[in-house]
C-alpha cells in the first residue's frame, strides 16, 4: 500500500502537543451561526463513530486518488454520522484564546465554505521522504485557514468543557505558539 495521501482517503489528525494533544474530534452541536458541530481533540481517534476520521477532499478540483502535495489547498470533512460538515472557522477565538494568539473558533460547516473561504484550508509538510513535495501518512502538517487570506493556523488552545473531549480548537496567528507544538499535526491513517 503507497503510503501518499490522496484525495478522497480518510486520515486521523493527532496534535502533538505535548506529544499528544489529542485527535481533531466533532462533539456535540454548535450555536454558532451556519455551523454545524463544535470541535476539539479526544483522546482517541474513535471517541465515537466516525467522530475523529476526516476525508480528504481538493480545494482546487484535483480528481479523487489524486496525491496531496504540500501548499495545496484542501477541504476536510468529517464522517461522523456519514457527514458531519467541513471544517471550518466560524467567529472569534475565545477571549482566553485571543489572549495568546488565537483569531479564530473552529467548527464544522453543514456545507463548504459557508463565508467566503471559511472552510478552505492550506497544508504543508513539515518534511517528508523522499523530499518530492508530497504529503504522506505519518507526516507531520500544519494546516492554514485561507479564511480573508489571514484565517491563522489550526491550533489547540485550553481544555476543552466538551464530554469526553481534550483541548479546544482555534485557529493561531502564531506557527509555533510557545513553542509547544500546538499548531502541529500528525496524519495517520484509521485503523481496519
Amino acid at each position: 500500500m503507497a503510503n501518499e495521501l490522496r484525495y478522497g482517503d480518510r486520515l486521523h489528525l493527532q496534535n502533538l502537543y505535548q506529544g499528544d494533544g489529542g485527535y481533531l474530534d466533532t462533539n456535540g452541536t454548535s450555536s454558532a451561526p451556519g455551523a454545524k458541530l463544535a470541535v476539539s481533540t479526544a483522546p482517541t481517534a474513535t471517541r465515537a463513530p466516525g467522530t475523529g476520521t476526516w476525508e480528504i477532499v481538493s480545494g482546487s478540483c484535483q480528481a479523487a486518488g489524486s496525491p496531496v502535495r504540500s501548499g495545496d489547498i484542501v477541504y476536510l470533512r468529517n464522517l461522523w454520522d456519514g457527514n458531519g460538515g467541513y471544517l471550518d472557522v466560524n467567529g472569534a477565538a475565545s477571549a482566553g484564546q485571543q489572549s495568546s494568539g488565537g483569531i479564530y473558533d473552529v467548527t464544522t460547516a453543514w456545507g463548504k465554505d459557508r463565508d467566503e473561504n471559511s472552510s478552505r484550508w492550506q497544508i504543508f509538510d513539515t518534511t517528508s521522504a523522499p523530499l518530492d513535495g508530497l504529503v504522506r501518512f505519518n507526516d507531520t502538517v500544519q494546516l492554514w485557514s485561507t479564511y480573508h487570506n489571514r484565517g491563522g493556523f489550526l491550533d489547540t488552545n485550553d481544555v476543552s468543557t466538551a464530554t469526553g473531549a481534550r483541548y479546544d480548537v482555534d485557529t493561531s496567528a502564531y506557527s509555533n505558539r510557545a513553542n509547544a507544538d500546538v499548531a502541529f499535526w500528525k496524519v495517520l491513517r484509521p485503523q481496519p
